[in-house]
């Protein structure tokens, strides 16, 4: 694992840090004239955290990843934060006219019943035009994740992933957890009613 440290960090100083910089303004220059985004931003995975991801393990023990270098596709990670739920959409529609999808995934809870993280995320290929043709080709990453949210699942998620995902923080239980989820209800609720509000306002 020191050797996959090593390596990532390399690849992290030499490469990621840029892409993701010029992914970003790439992106911001496509959306320029699209109403009601907060914010377009991009980043490379830190080294700590990429680590922590090819550490998982499958249910049997046995490691998630056999090659992370090239298996763990969100080394590069961006975001589009839109203000309404019927933003998504359109936001979406952008996204798939200038970028090459490879998995679309809408995230939800798994019971109507349930409350916890939303959001659609998608797999992409890196565009050639954020390529440095100076950067050395088995550094580039093939793809990159994109994140599509509104305000307030992306206000509840940066929360939730700092109270529950860092290993110096003890696991939340019981009713901890199900104020977490009575959180996300009411960033649902909001979500819905200013779309509902905006969308009248539309007529």
């Amino acid at each position: 694992m020191i050797g996959l440290e090593k390596k990532y960090s390399e690849k992290f100083d030499w490469v990621l840090q840029s892409l993701a910089s010029n992914l970003e303004s790439h992106t911001q220059g496509l959306f320029a004239n699209e109403p009601r985004i907060d914010r377009i931003s991009a980043r490379a995975k830190s080294v700590e955290r990429f680590i922590g991801k090819a550490n998982t393990r499958n249910s049997d023990g046995s490691p998630k990843y056999s090659d992370p270098l090239r298996q763990i596709q969100d080394q590069i990670g961006a975001r589009i934060i839109t203000f309404y739920r019927s933003d998504i959409d359109r936001v979406s529609n952008v996204v798939e006219r200038y970028f090459k999808p490879i998995e679309t995934q809408e995230i939800v809870p798994d019971s109507e019943w349930k409350f916890g993280y939303f959001g659609k995320h998608y797999i992409l290929f890196i565009p050639s035009d954020v390529i440095d043709p100076n950067w050395e080709k088995e550094l580039i990453p093939e793809f990159f994740e994109l994140q599509v949210k509104t305000l307030f699942e992306h206000a509840w998620s940066e929360a939730n992933h700092d109270l529950s995902y860092k290993p110096e923080i003890a696991p939340l239980e019981g009713d901890e957890l199900r104020q977490l989820a009575f959180t996300s209800a009411q960033a649902w609720g909001a979500d819905n009613i200013f779309d509902k509000l905006f969308r009248k306002n539309q007529n």
